[in-house]
């Protein structure tokens, strides 16, 4: 079915009202983003990208400028896929037009902001696209009410990937799985309810050049049946992660656990001077 989508450049009231329902269905906002602000962006070197099949918007994209005090990137600020089409790879080629409308545009690099306990974006994004991380925001949009992230801390990665893409780009010193697996950061067991719960965090593999850290599978299935473990993961996270990054760590690379019905999936990160 994805041979037929086609991704392009939205520039019109008509198409960002368009925009603006779907974001308005997915995130599940009555107060989605304006069109008044989504035509300023495009008309100033902002990207409006919108999927389609038979002419049916089923995904957008919206960026716009930012300058981080020596270059301007581009600021990916919302990604969306009709809840009807996931899991088809529409969002990764998304990202990818995103990608060459930002070199076009001369954009240095792009940013974006994502949950770390997502772990189908963490997949996406660091996994799939290769973008890395070394920034954490402690509830970086204070409290949000929709359904993805009520009643917890909006704790965000920072993530930048090049507008160019580097095929020289250093790959991060290969790990086994298995040694992956076992030393994790984030030590957890199984709940009844079959969800993973934190039992510790083991600092000693902080020595290492590579290290790993559990994250749960399905976030968002936990939260809606345990809200209070959803929160621990949140917290503990926070702390291994703020961690990692103070002592020179990148977020680099995403794993999957072994089998179709995994509690937990793995990020790998890497100690920036073994990646020269």
């Amino acid at each position: 079915m994805t041979e037929a989508l086609t991704i392009r450049s939205l520039t019109t009231t008509t198409e960002l009202e368009d925009v603006r329902a779907l974001e308005s269905r997915v995130w599940g906002e009555e107060e989605a983003t304006p069109v008044h602000q989504t035509l300023t962006a495009v008309k100033n070197g902002g990207l409006v990208l919108g999927a389609f099949l038979d002419e049916k918007l089923i995904g957008f994209q919206y960026s716009f400028p930012g300058f981080d005090g020596t270059c301007v990137y581009l600021c990916s600020h919302i990604l969306a896929v009709d809840p009807a089409y996931r899991s088809m790879g529409i969002g990764a080629k998304l990202k990818h037009a995103q990608r060459q409308e930002s070199k076009k545009k001369g954009y240095s690099y792009i940013s974006w902001t994502y949950d770390p306990l997502e772990s189908a974006n963490g997949y996406l994004n660091i996994g799939k696209l290769g973008a890395v991380c070394s920034t954490y925001i402690e509830n970086c949009y204070g409290d949000m009410n929709d359904p993805l992230n009520a009643d917890l801390p909006s704790d965000r990665f920072v993530v930048e990937w090049a507008s160019a893409e580097d095929t020289k780009r250093a790959q991060p010193p290969y790990t086994p799985p298995d040694q992956i697996m076992e030393a994790s950061l984030t030590q957890w067991t199984l709940t009844d309810e079959g969800f993973p719960s934190v039992t510790g965090i083991d600092e000693k593999w902080l020595n290492r050049d590579v290290v790993s850290v559990a994250i749960p599978a399905a976030f968002q299935q936990m939260k809606e049946v345990s809200p209070s473990l959803a929160l621990d993961w949140r917290m503990r996270t926070r702390y291994v992660f703020q961690t990692c990054f103070a002592k020179g760590f990148q977020v680099t690379n995403f794993m999957k656990y072994p089998g179709s019905s995994a509690p937990v999936h793995f990020y790998i990160l890497t100690k920036k001077e073994v990646q020269k």
